[in-house]
């Protein structure tokens, strides 16, 4: 059970090449403000790329 106040909000990270939505992961938003960037692996590129948040 989440926490009252909590400022954790799950996100979507989608590639920078072709666009597909593959990852889900939790975010606390009172701590990182801006927007996410990971190097994560895209099934459809087939290689690593970078994945950002989205909107």
């Amino acid at each position: 059970m989440a926490k009252k106040g909590e400022a954790r909000e799950n996100i979507t990270l989608k590639c920078s090449v072709c666009g597909e939505k593959n990852y889900r992961t939790p975010k606390n938003k009172r701590n990182t403000p801006e927007r996410m960037e990971l190097s994560k692996y895209c099934s459809r590129c087939q290689k690593h790329t970078d994945h950002k948040e989205e909107k």
